[in-house]
């Protein structure tokens, strides 16, 4: 190095497994705006898509691998290969109301991914940070804002499934000496959501109705209560927890709950229209069993992280009309 010179450190390396997903493709957004290498896997790299890798104008900044989590030695040589500073576990079976229909493939692909990423990073001895990616389908119904204090009841096999993921990262935490933590997130929207999910199923419907492409859009119960946030803020937590000085875990939610009625009335106003003339109930939705309320206390990730969501419902609603208005005009 010549005299005066000043030596650059070598930017770090991130490795997203389930990079495709919307969360993981925000956050591969994030640290690459941060100036991270970032790596991500699908099972089938030559297979996926990647449409929202493309959809943010990254596809070709993310180096991408093939793997799958349920296979150790799949998860071990993409990690042996990648060596990266930090680690995310963003790949599972991720619907609710599959979880039903696939308990045996929910339980597998949330739980084995998770323990196998941890033992791939104690078999390697890596010096990794790990992020997991809970959720708070493990606290059920909560009766007040739910803490990292609050005990698990979940009401769904992927419930279940998250419960188990973290406990398992605990125990690799405190028997191994890991910074391995997780991340307890409340629901988080954005128009990278497929159509499966309710917030999307409801302004997608809500714009069809308004084009007069048709006229009804049926949903199961609306009196269930969530706790909605906006996704690009969520995966700025993932990021700050792995860059906390010490692994711990952090609900991750915006601390307000809204029943899915004042989802829909939101949807239908921004269109213009009366959701009680369209909206119609049918139970062949409803699931085996459902959470009907469910709220997170943020105030820990405020405290140590400086982390706070700044979208609430309503921005939420017109941050998914907006894209999907914009899309539909792009068509």
């Amino acid at each position: 190095m010549t005299i005066g010179a000043t030596a650059r450190s070598e930017p770090k390396t991130a490795l997203i497994f389930g990079v495709s997903g919307q969360d993981g493709a925000y956050l591969a957004q994030l640290l690459l705006g941060k100036g991270y290498t970032v790596h991500g896997t699908s099972r089938d790299r030559e297979m996926s898509s990647f449409a929202n890798l493309r959809r943010l104008g990254i596809f070709g900044r993310v180096a991408l691998h093939s793997a799958v989590l349920t296979d150790f030695r799949s998860v071990v040589e993409v990690i042996a290969r990648v060596r990266p500073a930090e680690i995310y576990n963003l790949a599972s079976q991720a619907s609710v109301g599959l979880s039903f229909e696939q308990p045996v493939e929910t339980l597998n692909s949330t739980i084995t991914s998770t323990i196998n990423i941890l033992e791939a990073i104690r078999f390697l001895k890596l010096d990794a940070r790990f992020y997991n990616a809970s959720s708070s389908e493990c606290f059920g119904n909560t009766d007040a804002p739910a803490d990292e204090t609050t005990p698990f009841h979940p009401r769904s096999p992927y419930g279940v499934g998250k419960a188990a993921a973290y406990w398992a990262v605990a125990n690799y935490r405190e028997a191994y000496g890991l910074f391995a933590c997780s991340g307890i997130l409340f629901n988080h929207e954005s128009p990278l959501r497929p159509v499966r999910y309710v917030t999307q199923k409801i302004v997608r419907g809500a714009a069809d109705i308004a084009e007069g492409k048709t006229d009804s859009l049926e949903l199961g119960t609306l009196s269930i209560a969530r706790d909605w946030g906006w996704a690009p803020e969520y995966v700025d937590a993932m990021a700050r927890m792995l860059a906390h000085d010490q692994p711990e875990d952090f609900v991750i939610a915006t601390g307000e709950a809204h029943r899915l009625e004042d989802f829909v009335e939101q949807a239908f106003s921004y269109f213009g229209l009366d959701w009680r003339r369209h909206v119609h109930g049918n139970a062949a939705l409803l699931r085996p069993s459902d959470i009907a309320f469910s709220v997170g206390n943020p105030a820990k990730a405020e405290r140590l992280l400086g982390w706070r969501a700044e979208r609430r419902m309503a921005d939420v609603v017109a941050g998914l009309a907006d894209a999907e208005m914009a899309c539909r005009a792009a068509d």
